[in-house]
């Protein structure tokens, strides 16, 4: 498959085509918002905006696996992480059927009111340890609520990042070889 391939530094990164005549979401920010008494918080606008451009009306929260922060899914990349999961998945096999119970019964529908806001859970306040602070995250197709303190710093070691992201810059997915440096024919 041929696209357009653009220069990013020492790097070649293909762009992304429209999909369905659609640009796909990209959230992107660290925003620092407050929730109130009731666990309600606003939606940063930009990311509003976002799901508004792509047609998205539903999100859906869920505690990281990985991370004590929570992740808001618009409802097509739920949706899409859920199947992918699903086929992964042996639905005759008890520990895999629990894996799948435990990953969607810890998920929550999200409806932004007018203004754009929406309701934590108290479960998932807690679970994240969210006081009034919260920091929102673009993650691409994903936006996480961090506790304010959590966000503040680095995720990582500076050193380990650059090692860790060059090493995977140098790495061509689809051949599953290092050692690529990210010509243009590598991404055609």
């Amino acid at each position: 498959m041929w696209g357009k391939v653009v220069k990013c530094g020492e790097f070649y990164l293909p762009l992304l085509r429209k999909h369905g005549g659609k640009q796909p979401m990209r959230f992107l920010g660290n925003i620092e918002a407050k929730i109130d008494s009731k666990g309600r918080a606003f939606l940063p606008a930009s990311f509003r905006k976002e799901l508004q451009t792509s047609g998205e009306e539903c999100l859906v929260m869920r505690k990281d696996i990985f991370q004590p922060c929570l992740v808001l899914y618009p409802a097509s990349v739920w949706y899409a992480l859920t199947d992918t999961l699903r086929l992964r998945l042996n639905r005759w096999d008890s520990t895999q059927q629990a894996i799948f119970r435990q990953f969607i019964a810890d998920a929550e529908a999200v409806t932004l009111d007018a203004n754009g806001r929406f309701l934590i859970p108290k479960r998932h306040i807690k679970a994240a340890d969210i006081n009034q602070t919260v920091r929102f995250i673009g993650m691409d197709d994903t936006i996480e609520i961090w506790s304010d303190g959590r966000a503040d710093g680095p995720f990582m070691d500076e050193a380990d990042f650059a090692k860790t992201f060059e090493s995977l810059m140098r790495t061509d997915p689809a051949a599953g070889t290092a050692g690529s440096h990210g010509t243009a024919d590598d991404n055609r």
